[in-house]
């Protein structure tokens, strides 16, 4: 019985085989390229033949001058990003529910949503233009209301913020359709028997609402500890400048600069691994916490 079991699913097997080399030549090849990290690398001679110093580049790594800095700097970004990443679209989320008319509320689903599919290059742009201190309309009413223009993309102070906000504003949208999910599978019972009780709309959303929406946001949390060290990459190469180097610099733009602009390979993939590693580890850490707390399995 197993071995004609075995047999029917062959060809399941080999359905799977395509998707699986596509893996194996372009997820898990380039990996060979880990080995620049433990080299004195040249190109001419290649990954084999380079000069083996082991962990010589990563000590150096850890004694560069900025590289506490750029390491706080992700972290600070990611972790602002991951926290109001959260807050905002559960706020958004339970009032959009309050809303009874329906085609008001899938209109303002949809322009808030409408930012998501837009990349940072396009939005790159029309920050820069809107924030500009000469003729950006944001600095425009700030000289209306009395105040001085701010050069908020060139100001180190106000660089890691205006990266935070324009972040959760583009990608708020598509958070909320998550968490608008979650209250539309809430029983409707419950909000009838708290009504029967006399709860009013605000005691409704607090006892029945945000109590169904925990699990979801709980599991949304867990997840999200895995992007630690990700402050994304697109957002901040398209509106950083030198002057901002010391608040807005994160690891994956001084990987960039390290390795494409400089070409010191070495370092640059010593970096990468560094992230890569602590990575691994908050994704571990996430989903093992997602198992335990929201009952979330990825099998």
């Amino acid at each position: 019985m197993t071995k004609l079991k075995s047999l029917s699913e062959l060809p399941l097997h080999i359905m799977l085989l395509p998707g699986v080399l596509i893996v194996l030549v372009f997820c898990y090849y380039p990996m060979t390229g880990i080995l620049i990290a433990f080299e004195n690398f040249h190109p001419n001679k290649g990954f084999f033949q380079s000069e083996f110093v082991g962990l010589e580049h990563f000590e150096y790594l850890f004694q560069l001058p900025n590289f506490k800095q750029v390491l706080w700097n992700t972290t600070y970004i990611a972790c602002m990003k991951i926290i109001l990443g959260l807050i905002v679209p559960v706020i958004f989320a339970l009032l959009l529910n309050e809303v009874r008319k329906a085609a008001f509320k899938r209109s303002v689903q949809t322009i808030v949503y409408l930012p998501h599919f837009l990349s940072w290059i396009i939005l790159g742009g029309v920050l820069i233009d809107i924030l500009s201190p000469s003729t950006g309309i944001v600095n425009r009413l700030l000289s209306w209301a009395g105040l001085s223009p701010v050069y908020f993309l060139g100001n180190e102070h106000w660089f890691p913020y205006v990266l935070v906000v324009t972040d959760i504003w583009k990608e708020f949208g598509f958070s909320t359709i998550v968490f608008l999910a979650a209250i539309t599978s809430i029983n409707p019972v419950l909000y009838e028997a708290a009504l029967i009780d006399g709860a009013n709309r605000w005691r409704q959303t607090w006892h029945v609402t945000l109590p169904g929406m925990l699990p979801i946001i709980v599991l949304m949390a867990t997840l999200s500890l895995g992007n630690v060290l990700n402050a994304g990459f697109d957002q901040v190469f398209n509106l950083y400048s030198p002057q901002v180097y010391s608040t807005g610099d994160i690891i994956d733009t001084l990987v960039y600069r390290m390795g494409l602009v400089d070409m010191q390979y070495e370092l640059a993939t010593a970096i990468g691994l560094f992230k890569s590693v602590i990575s691994l580890i908050l994704i571990t850490i996430s989903y093992t916490l997602a198992y335990r707390l929201a009952n979330y399995r990825i099998f």
